[in-house]
């Protein structure tokens, strides 16, 4: 990450307030002179996945982020988006994605049911993609997380007895992330 790149850290349902690793990744990129945004999606503790995908639409086209980092239900919104027919233009600057912590395509938890069931978008439009994953992650099995980095021909990072990698799995800050979006390489 150069200081002029731009990082868009997106949360899962119900925010991800410190003490949670995304939190403290904003935090990090800011003391390292990066442009980073950390925007409250609309109604996180009730989400809905249409306002979801609308909200992310103006804040690609106000920011152009060059490094997206989404954590959990933000990976079926990024999904979701994806899926959508004339993204191109909103992405097309878009160098780096991780994805952590998707659910399953077919998580089945009423509050959260209009982001599911969810298709794998053809292209997730960025030009490095890598999936992050726990080997007890409640919400996926490691099995369809490998599936879905098959699908796009991308590394799957496993981490053991990291269950939903956030905060109440000991996720606050995490190096490990820190290293891979401050990487200058």
């Amino acid at each position: 990450m150069s200081t002029q790149d731009k990082v868009l850290i997106l949360h899962g349902w119900g925010g991800s307030d410190a003490p949670h690793w995304q939190a403290e990744l904003a935090g990090t990129v800011a003391k390292a002179y990066g442009t980073v945004s950390f925007p409250l999606l609309d109604n996180c503790h009730f989400p809905s996945k249409n306002r979801w995908v609308k909200q992310l639409k103006e804040i690609l086209e106000d920011f152009k982020p060059d490094t997206i980092v989404c954590h959990s239900l933000a990976t079926t919104l990024w999904f979701w988006f994806c899926n959508e027919s004339d993204i191109q233009q909103e992405v097309s600057q878009v160098k780096r994605l991780f994805l952590v912590s998707p659910p399953s395509l077919t998580t089945e938890v009423d509050t959260i049911k209009t982001f599911f069931p969810c298709t794998l978008p053809e292209n997730l439009n960025a030009k490095k993609i890598q999936i992050i994953v726990s080997d007890n992650d409640p919400y996926i099995e490691v099995k369809e997380a490998q599936m879905m980095a098959d699908h796009y021909d991308i590394p799957l990072n496993i981490i053991k007895n990291a269950g939903h990698i956030n905060e109440d799995s000991g996720y606050g800050k995490w190096e490990y992330i820190e290293k891979l979006v401050l990487d200058r390489s």
